[in-house]
């Protein structure tokens, strides 16, 4: 399966999805002009994932901010992520960011995957 690798930059959130090394992770900042348009690989990338998945898979949001729109689309991917067996979400969060923890905690309860909640 094909490596999904965008650069972070002010706007816009890392993203790595690589399925044979086992490294999923959005990291950053997103508030990209259009959140459907930037995510539309993302869950196209996923939906093809989800057809030959690892056994187990860890997929990490490390989000520092991200805006309204791209918190429906963070629900997207997690809707999506929810199909495959396996999956665990690490919600990592700075230490002092109660907001972000929060938000972690509200997406858990919408989806039915396991969340861990990391510091760092």
């Amino acid at each position: 399966m094909e490596i999904l690798k965008l650069e972070g930059t002010e706007d816009t959130p890392k993203i790595m999805l690589d399925a044979k090394n086992g490294i999923f992770e959005i990291s950053g900042r997103s508030l990209p002009e259009d959140s459907a348009e930037f995510y539309r690989p993302v869950l196209e990338w996923i939906g093809n994932y989800a057809k030959s998945a690892n056994p187990a898979t860890e997929f990490v949001f490390k989000l520092e901010y991200f805006n309204t729109a791209s918190s429906k689309l963070i629900l997207d991917v997690l809707s999506a992520l929810e199909d495959i067996k396996g999956m665990k979400i690490m919600w990592y969060y700075h230490e002092d960011d109660e907001d972000m923890e929060e938000a972690g905690q509200e997406f858990s309860e919408l989806v039915e995957i396991p969340f861990e909640f990391k510091t760092y």
